[in-house]
Formats: C-alpha cells, structure tokens, sequence
C-alpha cells in the first residue's frame, strides 16, 4: 500500500485512537483528525487536557486508524506546530465549528496543534493478519 492511499484512508475515517505514556501508565483515547498529508499528520487539542501535557512530556505516540476494513498504526513523534495561519484555518474550517466558542471568548491560546511527520506506519487487514509487518514511512 502507498503512503497516498494511506492518507486517503485516514482522511476519510478521521476519528483515530492515540496512545501515550503517562508516566509508566499507557494511555488511549479516541481523537479528531484535521487532515493527513505530505505536510504530516495533523490534530489538535486543549492545552488544559490531559493528554496535551502527556505529549508534551513524551512526545513518542501511536495513532490508530480504522477504515475500509483495514487498521493502520502510525508511530512517531509528534511536534507542537505554532502557525497562525494554519490555526485560523483549522477555527474557520466547517468542520470545527465548535472551536468557535473559543475564539469569541478569546481563549484561542487553549488550541494546541500537533503534527506527526516522517512516521512509520504499518497495516492490518483479516487477510493479512499473520503476515510479517512492513512499515511505510509517511
């Protein structure tokens, strides 16, 4: 499978799963995609979550994605993106219309972005299930 038909996948089933480390406990929980590109895999959070300060301890993180009868396991490291261009697009986006809130209540600081770039990902389908994993670099 290519890493384009891989982003296709994920951009189509946006809801994945992340797992981090807080401290020595796993953590998971599903989250919301912005979008998967040549650019990185993009999602945000709050910067009051538990999650954002698990990241910013450890950064090292997998993502899984369900879609079209196959799962796909990204993992790398993630980095705090700072682009105001990119954080007024993902406020303006139709699809994050309930960030709105924030950004009228001037609160906007709370969205913090991530990026993972140059991850290696790795697929899983019924057929596939006993074959040796072959990673992607994304």
């Amino acid at each position: 499978m290519r890493k384009e038909e891989l982003f296709k996948i994920m951009n189509e089933n946006p809801v994945f799963h992340l797992a981090t480390m807080d401290g020595e406990q796993p953590r998971v929980r599903g989250m919301l995609l912005y979008r998967a590109d040549e650019q990185g895999i993009i999602f945000h959070t709050a910067s009051t979550k538990d999650v954002y300060r698990q990241i910013k301890e450890n950064p090292k993180v997998e993502l899984c994605f369900q879609g079209q009868g196959i799962q796909i396991r990204v993992s790398g490291t993630l980095e705090n993106v700072e682009d105001e261009n990119l954080k007024n697009e993902i406020f303006n986006h139709p699809t994050r219309k309930f960030l709105q809130a924030w950004k009228e209540q001037g609160i906007d600081g709370l969205l913090q972005i991530f990026r993972l770039k140059n991850g290696a990902a790795v697929t899983w389908t019924m057929e596939t299930n006993f074959d040796e994993k072959k990673p992607i670099q994304l």
